[in-house]
């Protein structure tokens, strides 16, 4: 296993080949939307209860990534067809088997399909979001007091006995994952369990997952079992599965949580093209240092054109 050549640890100062790049591959085609993930993110990170939001017309009660939901299982409902095979016996569909299986159990043989009873023509997209842990973090740009930190994981984390409140990290994520608690102001997200995986343990969320859809390891290594992961699914006829975050070559550098989508990021709540939010600084700050500058200059010979006048 080698070390890529985008790893954001070594970049923060820790030496070269001191530790892998971890993160996660989140697998939504095998992804059941049990919230197991929730659940044992918030038991394991004593993160307090947001309010169940039971709006009645979804099952996402958590509705988005706060400071107190650092795992966010989202439902999309769309209206198409779920395809089975003609001959297939409904009567006692194994729903847990299907997903385990991934969407190939649900495609149809020799072109034939036939509709999920019950079902209708809609069909529902679960995927569990987290905080991306980018290579180029515009978080880490912004913090002005140190709060935020780049682990010898690559990993990114937040200092909460350190964290002034400030609010300067959230808008600069492109993904709208930090939040602030009411209670104090400070900033909160995941930690990818930086506590657990420098004692050699998964993250919680993974650990809990019973579909092994939230998958932890070697970012490499996850980049290359999920290129495997799309290449059988497309030989299975789920052509529209695709990778998002995954490129190092996107607009942070690639994510340190991939994802496996089965429809654009846009459906799921994902920026399509997301970018580091402070990649224009350094020529910003070239711009004012010329102007500051040239105000100097201009100062000067307006101070010293008055002291020829006055003499």
């Amino acid at each position: 296993m080698t070390i890529s050549e985008h790893d954001p640890a070594t970049t923060a100062g820790y030496p070269e080949g001191h530790t892998l790049r971890m993160g996660f591959f989140t697998d939504t085609s095998v992804c059941i939307g049990c919230k197991a993930c929730e659940v044992a993110c918030k038991e394991w990170n004593a993160i307090p209860e947001d309010g169940l939001l039971l709006t009645g017309m979804s099952y996402d009660n958590t509705e988005r990534l706060s400071a107190d939901s650092w795992r966010h299982v989202a439902f999309i409902e769309q209206r198409r067809p779920v395809d089975l095979p003609d001959s297939a016996d409904h009567s006692g569909l194994d729903v847990l088997g299907m997903a385990a299986q991934g969407p190939a159990a649900l495609a149809g043989q020799n072109g034939a399909s036939a509709t999920v009873p019950g079902a209708g023509d809609m069909r529902w997209l679960m995927a569990s979001d987290v905080c991306k842990h980018c290579t180029e973090s515009a978080c880490l740009d912004v913090c002005p007091t140190g709060s935020l930190f780049r682990t010898e994981f690559g990993t990114v984390v937040v200092q909460q006995d350190i964290c002034n409140g400030c609010g300067y990290c959230i808008p600069a994520c492109p993904y709208g994952v930090i939040d602030q608690r009411k209670e104090d102001g400070r900033a909160w997200k995941c930690t990818l369990c930086y506590d657990r995986i420098g004692d050699g343990l998964q993250p919680a969320c993974a650990q809990a997952c019973p579909t092994e859809s939230i998958q932890y390891g070697p970012l490499d290594e996850l980049r290359e079992r999920a290129a495997q992961r799309v290449d059988k699914l497309h030989g299975a006829g789920v052509t529209e599965a695709r990778l998002y975050g995954e490129s190092p070559d996107d607009g942070v550098g690639g994510a340190g949580a991939f994802f496996l989508l089965l429809d654009e990021p846009e459906v799921y709540g994902l920026p399509p093209d997301p970018v580091v939010t402070t990649r224009d600084l350094p020529s910003m700050w070239r711009h004012v240092a010329v102007a500051a500058a040239g105000l100097v200059g201009a100062t000067a010979l307006a101070f010293v054109a008055g002291r020829r006048r006055s003499l």
